[in-house]
């Protein structure tokens, strides 16, 4: 059988088929000829389609992260007070036992009236805004302190805040001050620093996270 396109004759398959992997424009007439509009249109309509659809995806990941940015706050507020009703206990699983929680009042005047030499601004702040700060008594009976931090899922700047702010207790008061962590689970990979001893772990029990 003989192929045959404008002043080419050919006579097998394989030749034409070689004839259009050397001659592209051979190749696209042949494809315009046997192909439909619409197959030819096809990688351009799914490329089309593909970037549609990923910038539908990436609004909705936006939208997604920004209702998640807005609960974020309304769920530390919960834990925290969640933490704040459980704060006996807190003590009590820190080793400690319980005597009150200072008020807010007490914690900057704490602060105001210290010698706050060498502490950065952003320090004095962090420590002002403490989720939870405890006076309590040791086994022996000794008065003295513990800086809680409260979140949903613990990290390394939970631990960072309490032991500094744990720090700065000591200063300020001249007793013992211990740090802790409060929270519904906490971050792999501050599991050294609480497994140590060197952070006090309470876990809220996920009920007390509910909300009516």
């Amino acid at each position: 059988m003989l192929y045959s396109m404008s002043a080419t004759t050919f006579t097998t398959v394989e030749g034409l088929v070689r004839a259009m992997d050397e001659n592209p424009e051979l190749l696209e007439a042949m494809r315009a000829r046997l192909l439909t509009r619409e197959l030819l249109e096809m990688p351009a309509t799914l490329a089309e389609f593909m970037a549609v659809t990923k910038r539908q995806f990436e609004a909705i990941d936006r939208r997604l992260q920004r209702i998640g940015d807005d609960l974020t706050p309304i769920k530390a507020a919960h834990a925290r007070h969640a933490a704040m009703a459980e704060a006996d206990l807190i003590a009590v699983e820190s080793g400690l036992d319980y005597v009150r929680v200072l008020p807010y009042e007490d914690i900057k005047e704490l602060a105001r009236n210290s010698d706050t030499a060498g502490i950065s601004t952003d320090e004095l702040r962090s420590f002002r805004r403490a989720d939870l700060i405890l006076e309590a008594k040791d086994r022996a009976g000794q008065r003295c302190f513990l800086a809680a931090e409260v979140s949903y899922t613990l990290d390394d700047r939970d631990t960072t805040r309490a032991l500094r702010n744990a720090a700065l207790l000591t200063r300020f008061t001249g007793q013992p001050a211990y740090a802790a962590v409060a929270g519904l689970r906490f971050d792999r990979r501050i599991r050294n620093c609480i497994g140590t001893g060197e952070v006090a772990w309470y876990q809220l029990d996920a009920r007390s996270l509910e909300v009516d």
